[in-house]
């Protein structure tokens, strides 16, 4: 982040476990959700009406929220995938 000159915020540290509430806290708040898992991207509505899909797609195997996720305006990234970064800041 820091080498694309990207103003980051606010970071949580790894250990403040985040779980479902908290991804679905974040995905309300959000108009598009991006998750990537490995080379694979998956991309779903978010806002009101999230769906538990998507919630399941943001955690990971212990049941929390997968790093790294960011919030870009009103689209959250979850995981890495560098096709999705530069769509995003591109």
């Amino acid at each position: 982040m820091e080498a694309s000159n990207i103003d980051i915020k606010e970071k949580v540290p790894a250990s403040r476990k985040l779980g479902e509430s908290e991804a679905r806290d974040l995905a309300k708040a959000a108009s598009k959700l991006i998750v990537a898992k490995g080379k694979k991207l998956a991309e779903f509505p978010a806002g009101g009406g999230v769906s538990n899909e998507a919630i399941s797609a943001m955690l990971g195997p212990t049941g929390n929220l997968r790093a790294p996720t960011l919030r870009v305006g009103k689209t959250l990234l979850v995981g890495f995938n560098e096709a999705a970064y530069q769509g995003v800041f591109g």
